[in-house]
Formats: C-alpha cells, structure tokens, sequence
C-alpha cells in the first residue's frame, strides 16, 4: 500500500468512529505501527485534515470534513450493490426509490472498469415477504425522528386492542415484512416497540421531546445489549 493510499485509509476509518479514538485502535485498524499512526496523523493534520486529539486521549475528524473521491474496493462495490438492492427492494416506497438513485449516482462518477463491477454484482437479494405498509406514512415517521417531534398514534396490539399514545420515535427497525417504530412511550413511560402496520392513525405533534435523539439510541442500545454503531 502506498503511503497516499494509506492516509486516505486513515482518513475513512477517523470517519467512521463519530467519538475519539485511541492511537493503538487507529493502527490496529490501519494495520501500522503506532509510531507510523502518529506520523500519518501528523501529515494529515499538516495538510490540512482537522484531527483533533492526541496520544493518550484519542484522535476525532471534526464533522463536515470531505473527502477526497475514492477509489472502491471490488467488496465495498459489492457492499454497496447488495445495500442498495436490499433497500430497493424491502424498503417502503421513498426510501426504495433513494436507494436507487443513490446507487445510480454512485454509478455515475465511479471510472468504467468499477461501474461495470457495480453492474454484474453477483449478490443479489433473495425473495422474501413485501413490506407491510399499513396506514403510515414512513417518510413522515423518518421526518419526525430527524426532527426530533413527538408522535402521536392510534396503536392496535396483536390482540386488535387500540390505545391512544404519544411516543417520542428515535428510530426505524426494518424487518423482511414489518417495519419497527422504535420510541419511548408516554403511556408505559419506557422504550417501547411499535408495529407500523399496526398504527391506524397518525399525527406529528410539532412539540420537540425534551430528549436527544442519540441519548435515547444508545441508552436502547444497552439496554438491549446491541452494540454500538461504529
């Protein structure tokens, strides 16, 4: 690997972890010695790339840095086809058309010997149960997580009965036919798991929830003993 080649591998990897890092995770990761790791982050810092951080306490690439266009390994192609693919097909109606248009503008700009490696992926997803819709708008719950607004829902439980709740949604579990909200309940005063295709109403309450998104995911997260995103 050359040494260009290396940096840039630094660089995605420092993308990937939103939290500081230590400089022995970063070789590990990069597969160099810690003292090539400080001497690759000192270059990168003297070009210009905003690391903050240092020995003994970790190193962060601040948000908004971009990088440069990238070269795709034969697995990431494959991993982006068969992503995209995955979304195309079991997603909901918005989010399946984006995932093809993500994919055709990722083919747009890759060099021709890549493109057609995108082209003739041989991962493909197999057949399984279509999307169960229901009444909500999806679009509207992913607006809603993003914004951080309350929701509030007519839920219907596995036994047909309905309650009125308020929820605060922090996150969408896709499922082969179901879609999961994931939020905290006013009513249980807890996390709480919500059918989509068992919501009969629907409504945005333009009211923020007094928690941070991120705080309520990770407090899930270990809770449920998932591991945290990279």
């Amino acid at each position: 690997m050359s040494r260009s080649e290396r940096l840039l591998d630094l660089l995605q990897v420092l993308r990937r972890h939103r939290r500081p890092v230590t400089g022995l995770t970063l070789a590990g990761e990069t597969g160099v010695s810690i003292r090539t790791l400080y001497r690759d982050i000192a270059a990168l810092q003297a070009q210009g790339a905003p690391i903050e951080g240092e020995p003994g306490l970790g190193y962060v690439l601040k948000p908004g840095f971009m990088l440069p266009p990238l070269m795709f390994s034969p697995e990431e192609i494959e991993a982006l086809a068969l992503g995209a693919r995955w979304v195309g097909e079991r997603g909901d109606g918005l989010l399946a058309n984006a995932a093809r248009n993500a994919l055709a503008k990722i083919a747009a700009v890759l060099p021709n010997e890549l493109r057609q490696e995108l082209d003739a992926s041989a991962l493909l997803v197999g057949p399984g149960k279509s999307l169960v819709e229901g009444k909500v708008d999806l679009a509207v719950v992913r607006k809603a997580i993003r914004a951080e607004r309350k929701l509030a829902i007519a839920y219907g439980d596995s036994e047909g009965a309905r309650t009125q709740r308020a929820i605060w949604p922090f996150a969408l579990g896709f499922f082969d036919h179901a879609c999961v909200i994931v939020a905290f309940c006013e009513l249980r005063q807890d996390f709480r798991h919500f059918r989509a295709d068992r919501i009969f109403d629907m409504a945005v309450i333009d009211i923020r929830y007094p928690r941070r998104r991120q705080a309520m995911l990770r407090e899930w997260r270990e809770r449920e003993g998932i591991a945290p995103a990279p």
